[in-house]
């Protein structure tokens, strides 16, 4: 009866995984399945994968274990979805034609410009394909830092060394001044990116956002974070995109999975960011802070992570949505070594997080 409750939230379009099922039958083990308040409660806490789950969760809970109610009920069909023109359909006859070249030209760019404002998680598969081109409109520029070596520079610091040397060499007759300024390098930058249940729906559109900044940026490192650590930059280094995503599922063991923020990210920090790589970085965390752990441990290792970079960026998809508050405990834990708090749910708060990196 629990798995068959299990598999009729996954029909109704909640991401239950096999592990989520395995670990509602043990808490409702534990809390004794004649207490059907005990048993709502162990299948909310094991089976939901984020906020928006929880309508259809009551939903589905109360027709399985209260049959006798008037169900079935209609379903609220939720606020309407405002419609997306679609773009026109050319007729290769009408080529010589010009009179409506115009009208064509601004009905294309007010669906572009719609389509870069929508939840990537509301759209179709058509909406989706014409999405993943508009990402290589996205030009990821690398933050710099200044280093310790100086370079010549037609204004900043006087160059004392350089303006003697010029002097001694012209037999001590006056010249111009010689000036120099510090060198400055790309800063690095780490993109670790949340692929647990809850995040499913916004995966593919992170991972070709984080191609971009691998394929255009020279210090990239892209890791996933779910129920483990999975280091994917090599995979993300196809030109193509597809391909790079391809490379990237067979290198992931965990997607759709439980999601462990604070071991995950200890890790990272032992292994990858106490060495060097996260040392003066601009760490990127994609994630909805949903956390399936210890939420104390994710704030110390943020608290870590934010001691060793240069800024920390966390993205949540859900921050762009109206009434949203971080009271998740995951994110408040997370919150108070956060330089930057984002939206992701769109390429067009995509496009604000390029900038925010850029500005770094």
């Amino acid at each position: 009866m629990l798995l068959g409750f299990a598999r009729a939230l996954r029909a109704a379009g909640v991401p239950v995984t096999p592990d989520r099922s395995h670990g509602f039958v043990e808490a409702t083990a534990l809390v004794g399945l004649d207490d059907r308040r005990a048993t709502y409660w162990a299948g909310r806490a094991t089976l939901c994968a984020g906020p928006d789950d929880l309508t259809r969760y009551d939903q589905v809970f109360e027709a399985w274990f209260d049959p006798d109610s008037d169900l079935p009920r209609r379903r609220d069909p939720g606020p309407p979805t405002p419609p997306v023109a679609r773009f026109p359909e050319l007729d290769a006859s009408a080529e010589g034609e010009t009179g409506d070249d115009d009208e064509v030209i601004r009905a294309v760019a007010t669906t572009s410009d719609v389509l870069r404002h929508r939840d990537v998680a509301t759209l179709d598969a058509a909406e989706r394909q014409r999405l993943t081109g508009m990402f290589a409109t996205l030009q990821p520029t690398a933050p710099l830092r200044r280093t310790s070596r100086q370079a010549r520079w037609h204004r900043g610091r006087l160059d004392t060394q350089r303006t003697l040397r010029d002097t001694l060499r012209r037999m001590g007759e006056p010249g111009d001044l010689a000036w120099r300024r510090p060198r400055v390098r790309p800063r690095r930058v780490v993109l670790l990116v949340d692929v647990s249940g809850s995040m499913s729906a916004y995966a593919d559109s992170l991972l070709r956002l984080s191609h971009r900044f691998v394929t255009t940026q020279p210090r990239v490192e892209v890791f996933t974070l779910g129920t483990r650590l999975t280091h994917i930059t090599r995979a993300l280094r196809h030109r193509d995109p597809d391909r790079a995503l391809i490379a990237a599922g067979e290198v992931v063991p965990d997607w759709s999975g439980g999601t462990r923020l604070g071991e995950t990210l200890r890790i990272f920090l032992d292994r990858w960011g106490q060495r060097g790589l996260a040392r003066g970085a601009v760490v990127v965390v994609f994630s909805d802070g949903w956390e399936r752990g210890d939420a104390s441990l994710l704030g110390e290792q943020m608290a870590r992570l934010h001691r060793l970079a240069h800024r920390v960026v966390w993205v949540n998809p859900h921050r762009g949505k109206v009434g949203y508050e971080p009271v998740q405990q995951g994110i408040a834990a997370a919150l108070p070594s956060v330089d930057d708090f984002l939206a992701g749910h769109s390429l067009a708060t995509f496009a604000d997080l390029v900038e925010v990196v850029a500005r770094a």
